[in-house]
């Protein structure tokens, strides 16, 4: 049996934007933004796209040969625990102000980002109600 596994982190990034925008009705308020459907995946990490809500950039995706790196800007902290109970790898990012590092190393992990983007959309919820 052959197991077939999307470990190109461009492609990954595509799974990305496709279910953050056509999947859930929770990703409304969340938009791709600067977009670079030409980019190429470098060793650091080359900026793919942004995701915003509304005129402000909440994440980053950047894409590596083998992975795509989502940093969180806002919410760090509930995006990186709801990221951390889905089995993704996590670290914090030692920038003002502080971003979490979520590393998507598979297009089946793609999924496994989900709760990190629905915990995002609602304290940025939670903040437009306050």
């Amino acid at each position: 049996m052959v197991v077939d596994r999307l470990s190109d982190g461009k492609r990954i990034a595509q799974l990305l934007a496709s279910e953050l925008t056509g999947h859930e009705e929770t990703f409304s308020i969340l938009s791709i933004v600067d977009s670079d459907p030409d980019v190429e995946p470098t060793e650091d990490g080359a900026l793919a796209y942004a995701v915003a809500a509304g005129d402000e950039r909440v994440a980053e995706v950047y894409v590596q040969p083998d992975r795509a790196r989502i940093e969180f800007i806002s919410h760090p902290d509930v995006t990186a625990e709801a990221a951390d109970e889905a089995g993704l790898r996590v670290r914090p990012k030692a920038v003002r102000p502080p971003r979490t590092l979520v590393f998507v190393e598979d297009g089946a992990q793609v999924k496994w980002t989900l709760p990190a983007f629905r915990e995002l959309v609602a304290a940025l919820e939670s903040d437009a109600d306050e």
